[in-house]
């Protein structure tokens, strides 16, 4: 049973720790893992998903980190605007909704 049905369900779940539920798709993982500040793992998810939702988790990824250029590249192949950097947290829920809406 899946019990992460909200943005608000997964970045919960994320900031109590321990490690992401079994039943996360590859892209609500990225994500889980992003709000977990476990960037490294995150990276590696968002990278080895290759889509255009795993390009845009990417993006974010490199946005959080302060590498604004390869968010932008990350973000032109996802076919989204960037954000900037104050806007962060906004953003990983308006990709957590799409994420959560898809799975």
């Amino acid at each position: 049973m899946n019990d992460i049905q909200s943005t608000e369900d997964l970045a919960a779940s994320a900031e109590a720790g321990g490690e992401p539920p079994s039943e996360l798709s590859g892209p609500a993982k990225a994500l889980w893992l992003t709000k977990a500040d476990r960037w490294d793992d995150a990276h590696n998810v968002a990278q080895d998903l290759g889509s255009k939702l795993g390009d845009w988790i990417h993006g974010l990824l490199h946005l959080i980190e302060g590498d604004v250029g390869n968010s932008a590249y990350w973000y032109s192949r996802a076919g989204q605007s960037q954000p900037s950097g104050e806007e962060i947290d906004r953003e990983w829920e308006k990709i957590a909704r799409v994420v959560l809406t898809d799975s």
